[in-house]
């Protein structure tokens, strides 16, 4: 499912207060950040994650993990990822996604 630029927007919105939930270290992307991160899109929808890595290859970076996730890329500042995933079973921006 690939966003709008509206349907980015709003939840760009949304993702602002969210505090960072998931956090790379020295090893990087490993199995265990997925699988965190695989909990916390199931739980929550959009999350904000950081991941630790040289500039030119941040972008590239979070669009893989995303695709490992099945998530979308919302936004990326500095180190800093919005995530999203609809979670059918919550639906917590469902409608906020058909309205934009």
């Amino acid at each position: 499912m690939a966003l709008t630029a509206a349907q980015r927007r709003a939840l760009k919105g949304k993702a602002h207060h969210l505090n960072v939930v998931i956090q790379t270290g020295d090893k990087g992307l490993t199995d265990a950040v997925y699988e965190e991160a695989d909990l916390a899109l199931a739980h929550h929808e959009l999350i904000k994650a950081k991941i630790v890595s040289d500039s030119e290859s941040r972008k590239a970076t979070a669009e893989t993990f995303a695709q490992r996730l099945r998530a979308e890329v919302v936004q990326t500042i500095g180190h800093v990822v919005v995530l999203y995933r609809l979670n059918p079973e919550i639906g917590r921006y469902r409608d906020l996604i058909r309205q934009a």
